[in-house]
């Protein structure tokens, strides 16, 4: 149960269009940005830094999706993994990958881009942050530093997101909530090493 409430979206007319875009591209409005509308300088910048980092850029937004979904894994936040998985396969990502992000480094169905995208998320998402300087060389291999600059972007986007939703028990709307159950996503883990 959320330890504050929500701020109505009938008190929050100056975000509707807001609202709209996010119910166009998610199929509903997240409960963590209403309760960030408490502050509505708060909703407005991170709607608008949210907003450029999935949904603008040159990095496919599947993958960028994959990538916050691995990095809330790995930081425990089962509220931005429901969402993500749920975007991802809204995006157009199969349900098949989507479950196989757990093991990515092996399945077939992720190229070494993406691979090496994942375990930045992965690593760089520990608690104390694992990234590597390998890490980098991997990703280099694949993309511009643009292209980098985004990734870390999703990462740290989800950083922020992770800490919100767990620490203020943001109450998980049920699309999200039903894709992630039917995929059993919340009794998965990332590899331990």
């Amino acid at each position: 149960m959320a330890r504050i409430a929500n701020v109505s979206r009938e008190q929050l007319p100056e975000f509707e269009p807001m609202f709209q875009l996010l119910e166009e591209t998610m199929g509903y409005l997240p409960n963590n940005m209403l309760s960030m509308a408490h502050w509505p300088e708060l909703l407005k910048a991170f709607g608008g830094i949210g907003a450029t980092i999935l949904q603008q850029g040159r990095v496919d937004r599947g993958l960028k999706q994959l990538v916050a979904m691995v990095a809330s894994t790995a930081n425990g936040c089962h509220y931005c993994q429901a969402h993500t998985s749920h975007s991802a396969h809204n995006l157009g990502v199969s349900r098949e990958k989507i479950e196989a992000v757990f093991e990515f480094e092996s399945s077939d169905l992720f190229s070494d881009a993406e691979r090496a995208a994942l375990r930045l998320a992965w690593h760089a998402a520990l608690q104390p942050n694992a990234s590597s300087d390998d890490d980098f060389m991997a990703l280099k291999a694949h993309y511009s530093e643009r292209d980098i600059v985004e990734i870390v972007s999703v990462i740290s986007l989800f950083g922020f997101l992770n800490r919100w939703s767990d620490t203020m028990q943001s109450d998980l709307e049920p699309l999200p909530a039903a894709f992630s159950e039917s995929l059993g996503l919340r009794n998965k883990q990332l590899p331990t090493s």
